[in-house]
């Protein structure tokens, strides 16, 4: 037995010649409920008599269209947009191949044939991910979770910060906050020295793939595989652990914009407008955030771990790079020339290597075999510009010259150096404050001189 399978136009179609063939429709009627003439209307009433309701169905159907494209021309297609434009959307990809190949085809068409060669996905089969609800951990310290939430915290009464985040995971209590100019490694060696100090070392934290806390580079050559965050956890013993999505962290992500709510208000009551404020501010909202907002773990065990009595914050976190020590007892680190002073000590150390401790408040060590070396400093990007006097005529070269003097010291010193934004002012490797006014000491002056006018601009030693 065959099955028709007929649409609803050629469903009524059968319903009309039906009833013309059992003579309850003439053929005048029949053709104008069909919108045909009247011979056609006979000629359907003959096919449906020879061959009955299959006589009905077009015959196109199951046939290539007259006007479809040419096989070759869609392999042509198919083939420049898998070579050129394969992460192009259907529109962008006709225009170009309009464009850069000329050749036109429809937007629709193309959108077809690209979902036909897996080049493009229907609404219809983007499904979102699914993230299932993860069970919270048992205990209290088992699993920290960290992240930085970089927003306009004092709206229009301060700069844009970012604020630090300890959470909970079993709790979904704020266990420390911390306003910081930005997300840096020394930002969190601060927050997180003040959380274990506070708190105790907890099981493992839980983060995102920031490269605080991951190495970005996955065919990085040589170390060990660890950024600087992760080293200092692991001298303490405590785990860190990475999330693949952000919905894996999403206690943190919640508590987040909860304090993107609640915390902009209270400040905004307060009239903060500092971070310096805000860090004094946060111990008293945490508290009664956390009696609003925090449940009770399921196991009342508390798994933070007391210090130790030979963890060494101090040297945990801080910055540290090894450095080989020259025959002439010099060593470089962040464009900067240390020497060792030459004793009994640091003679021996010539092409041995040196770990250099960059610390968190500014303070800077080099150490070997737990031995602190004395030393001076040479730094290689204080410069002196000698004045000159240039015709107005050579004005514009001399101006692209001191731009490009400028944006040299503008740049970063050491692509490999840690951000020293989280160390303020107290470190050692400090530009010099740049006035419109009057050069400060130590800093040249060069004079554009000319007939009509003078051009002073200031040249910097330092960065």
């Amino acid at each position: 037995m065959t099955v028709i399978c007929m649409s609803q136009a050629e469903l009524n179609r059968l319903t009309v010649v039906m009833d013309f063939a059992e003579g309850r429709l003439t053929a005048r009627q029949a053709a104008q409920m069909l919108r045909l003439t009247e011979r056609q209307a006979w000629r359907l009433l003959r096919r449906f008599r020879q061959h009955g309701a299959p006589g009905l169905v077009s015959r196109k159907r199951g046939r290539p269209s007259n006007r479809r494209h040419h096989p070759a021309l869609q392999e042509t297609v198919v083939a420049l947009v898998r070579t050129h434009y394969q992460d192009f959307g259907p529109t962008l990809a006709c225009e170009k191949l309009a464009e850069r190949h000329d050749l036109h085809v429809g937007r629709e068409t193309l959108r077809k044939w690209m979902m036909a060669a897996g080049l493009w996905k229907d609404r219809k089969q983007r499904y979102k991910p699914i993230h299932q609800p993860r069970t919270r951990r048992e205990c209290l310290g088992e699993l920290i979770q960290i992240d930085g939430s970089d927003h306009h915290w004092f709206e229009n009464r301060g700069p844009r910060c970012t604020l630090l985040v300890f959470i909970d995971d079993a709790t979904s209590r704020l266990m420390h906050l911390r306003f910081v100019a930005s997300e840096s490694t020394f930002d969190y060696f601060h927050a997180t020295r003040q959380y274990l100090e506070r708190h105790g070392k907890p099981v493992a934290f839980y983060s995102d793939k920031h490269a605080v806390f991951r190495v970005s580079h996955t065919d990085a050559r040589g170390g060990d595989g660890m950024t600087q965050f992760g080293r200092a956890l692991h001298e303490l013993n405590i785990d860190i652990l990475c999330a693949n999505t952000s919905q894996a962290k999403g206690r943190v992500e919640r508590a987040n914009q909860t304090l993107q709510d609640r915390l902009i208000k209270e400040m905004r009551l307060e009239g903060i407008s500092t971070i310096d404020a805000a860090n004094a501010f946060v111990p008293r909202f945490m508290e009664d955030h956390n009696a609003r907002f925090a449940c009770a773990p399921s196991d009342p065990r508390n798994l933070h771990r007391p210090l130790a009595p030979h963890d060494n914050l101090d040297d945990a976190f801080a910055w540290k790079e090894e450095r080989k020590v020259t025959h002439n007892l010099t060593l470089q680190y962040d464009k900067v020339l240390f020497i060792l002073e030459p004793n009994e000590i640091t003679r021996p150390l010539a092409r041995q290597r040196v770990t250099v401790f960059d610390y968190p408040d500014g303070r800077l060590a080099i150490r070997h075999k737990g031995l602190d070396l004395p030393y001076r400093t040479y730094d290689k990007l204080r410069r002196v510009t000698q004045a000159a006097i240039v015709e107005n005529k050579r004005l514009s070269t001399a101006l692209a010259y001191v731009a490009q003097i400028q944006q040299e010291r503008d740049e970063k010193r050491s692509a490999k150096a840690p951000r020293r934004r989280g160390q303020g002012d107290r470190h050692m490797f400090k530009a010099h404050e740049r006035t419109a006014d009057a050069a400060p000491p130590g800093q040249n002056s060069m004079v554009f001189s000319s007939s009509t006018h003078r051009v002073h601009c200031n040249i910097w030693n330092g960065i």
